[in-house]
């Protein structure tokens, strides 16, 4: 974990309340897709976690949704410097992947998953990507999944576009021989169940301090309890356990 000033470079709005923020800095504590970093805001107690889209060259992007005071301030910002805890969390391991791994993303789950398919498909790797929407207005990212060479399905759920209903209704025609998935507990819990392979899972979770400290985001797995911002956020298939 570093703590490092950012400077934005880049704040532009991609749908109604998803923006995409690209900034400057030390970006060497980043070291595998699907980490996290933690945002500093004025007048703000906790820091905001954003998951990372991607990072290269000391260039770092995020994607994020307008969800509250802090995500609406971010929006605003169209310059200036932003304190940062970065390499948070986990991330992705790739080797586990196989040849044909597949990429399933719901709403601002699907970020992450950017930089993990560059990373798949720097290996050598084919990589099918899910992405699931409710409606054509919120879709992002499509174009950029394919410009680096995926295979992308897209669902939204009253088929305005794509694939009618959830990311489960696309991934029956895909072969695949792994899969990372981000996004809402329902949608991985349902990717869980039908999903035919071993996988990763990214868990969207309320956090306090980010890095372990708090205890406040912690859950049980067939190995104990785990701090989802310290041990996760992303978790092995095997070792899930749902909570009823």
């Amino acid at each position: 974990m570093k703590q490092t000033l950012f400077e934005i470079i880049e704040n532009k709005a991609l749908t109604s309340n998803v923006y995409k923020m690209v900034l400057k800095g030390d970006t060497t504590d980043i070291t595998a897709p699907g980490q996290f970093v933690n945002i500093k805001l004025d007048g703000l107690y906790l820091r905001r976690p954003i998951s990372v889209c991607d990072c290269e060259y000391g260039k770092l992007t995020l994607i994020y949704k307008t969800v509250g005071h802090g995500t609406e301030q971010m929006a605003k910002m169209s310059s200036g410097m932003l304190d940062i805890l970065t390499g948070l969390g986990n991330g992705y391991d790739t080797t586990k992947s196989g040849n044909h791994p597949l990429l399933v993303g719901g709403g601002v789950g699907v970020p992450p998953l950017y930089m993990l398919a560059k990373k798949l498909i720097g290996e050598g790797k084919k990589v099918s990507v899910v992405l699931g929407f409710n409606t054509k207005d919120e879709i992002f990212c499509e174009d950029d999944f394919k410009a680096i060479g995926a295979d992308v399905y897209v669902t939204t759920v009253d088929g305005s576009y794509g694939i009618k209903g959830f990311v489960t209704n696309a991934i029956d025609s895909v072969d695949y021989t792994y899969t990372y998935s981000c996004g809402p507990e329902p949608m991985l819990k349902a990717l869980y169940n039908v999903s035919k392979t071993s996988g990763q899972y990214s868990f969207e979770e309320r956090m306090g301090c980010g890095f372990g400290a708090c205890m406040g985001c912690s859950c049980k797995t067939l190995y104990g309890n785990k701090r989802i911002c310290k041990d996760g956020p992303v978790l092995v298939k095997e070792e899930i356990i749902w909570e009823k």
